[in-house]
């Protein structure tokens, strides 16, 4: 097993923008082998949202079962960047590479912690190639997998990018959900001079999202932050002054916390358009339910490891958007803890040397942990 900085970096040198497959899996294959592990890598789905890259790793049977969760594809690293996104290089102390943050850099370290590791019972890697990407064939597809063999975890930790301003602030024990809902209203086309001969899809659209932009889901709630409705996007696509257009769209983004479910804010919205246009087209797609891992076992494993090794208490949130935590909290507690987030998905994506060293001893600590207990 090399040590995590070593680690960290084959792993942002092997190129992985989502979906991954091949060599980065390769080079984590290989470094978990030598630590016992036995690999399972399969390939799930078909375009256009597949094929996607999977891998369950897992060590020892029996006993309590520990796992780690995380993505090895990242997102195109964009033009601009002082060094190669994907030729990891260390500069005044600080590691740069396209995932050296979200999240390669925590999959060293979980790796790396479990080199050192001897627990008595069952760790796991669940490792997909397509969180940042539609995410239809990975993390879903691995949990039908383990749904095959029989594998369930007791806990699990997803190693995304928490910390905010200094590693080890932030743990998520939850996320918002998140739904997304198409919306056409279709007219017929005319002069704007003979407006008996059109019907303008217009007047209906701007009603609708006005009825939509007045509604107040909630306040909040002892762990979540209010819901929000944000119209993302106003199309009509007339580039002509004197017709009267044939369609007008918009798409409506919704992230809601867990006093909803995404089915009926779809339906709720669904109403709402059709009473101002009964023959609307309406398409809602849920990303993701809310979750909430009350605080409990897990986080408690989580703060004393972290008071242990960095010093502070970490704030318990769930803010933020997002992550395949939301499939995984069907399986057993979750909760999420990396690095910090500040440089993610950003030009010159950077993690300090020595918070990727000291993740490797939270984790270490929070294994320690779960298996002491």
């Amino acid at each position: 097993m090399p040590d995590v900085v070593s680690l960290a970096k084959q792993l942002i040198d092997a190129e992985s923008v989502t979906p991954a497959r091949g060599e980065v899996f390769d080079v984590l294959e290989t470094a978990l082998r030598s630590a016992g592990f036995e690999i399972d890598r399969f390939v799930s789905g078909e375009a256009p949202d597949g094929p996607v890259e999977n891998m369950l790793a897992t060590r020892g049977s029996g006993g309590r079962h520990f796992a780690f969760a995380g993505h090895l594809d990242v997102v195109p690293p964009g033009d601009g960047w002082r060094s190669d996104p994907f030729d990891a290089e260390v500069r005044g102390g600080l590691l740069y590479g396209r995932g050296a943050v979200d999240m390669k850099g925590a999959i060293a370290a979980f790796a790396a912690a479990c080199a050192h590791a001897d627990p008595d019972g069952t760790t796991s890697l669940i490792i997909t190639g397509d969180e940042e990407g539609p995410a239809i064939f990975g993390t879903r597809a691995l949990i039908d997998r383990m749904n095959e063999r029989d594998i369930r975890p007791d806990m699990c930790l997803v190693g995304e990018p928490t910390s905010v301003k200094r590693l080890g602030d932030t743990i998520k024990i939850g996320r918002r959900g998140s739904v997304n809902i198409w919306i056409d209203i279709p007219g017929k086309q005319g002069h704007v001079a003979y407006p008996h001969l059109a019907a303008n899809p217009i007047p209906k659209l701007v009603a609708a999202l006005a009825e939509i932009d007045s509604i107040t889901l909630d306040t909040g709630t002892e762990w979540f932050q209010a819901s929000n409705i944000e119209t993302t996007d106003l199309t009509v696509g007339n580039t002509a002054h004197n017709v009267i257009p044939g369609k007008a769209s918009a798409r409506i983004s919704i992230r809601f916390n867990d006093l909803h479910r995404g089915d009926d804010l779809g339906r709720r919205i669904t109403e709402i358009v059709r009473s101002h246009a009964p023959d609307a087209i309406v398409t809602p797609k849920v990303s993701g339910e809310a979750f909430l891992t009350e605080p409990g076992e897990l986080s408690d494993i989580m703060c004393a490891a972290i008071q242990a090794e960095l010093g502070m208490q970490p704030e318990l949130s769930t803010s933020g958007g997002t992550s395949d935590a939301r499939f995984l909290s069907k399986l057993c507690p979750v909760v999420e803890f990396g690095l910090i987030n500040a440089t993610m998905h950003k030009l010159d994506e950077a993690v300090a040397v020595v918070d990727l060293e000291a993740l490797e001893r939270v984790y270490a600590r929070v294994i320690d942990r779960v298996f002491r207990r």
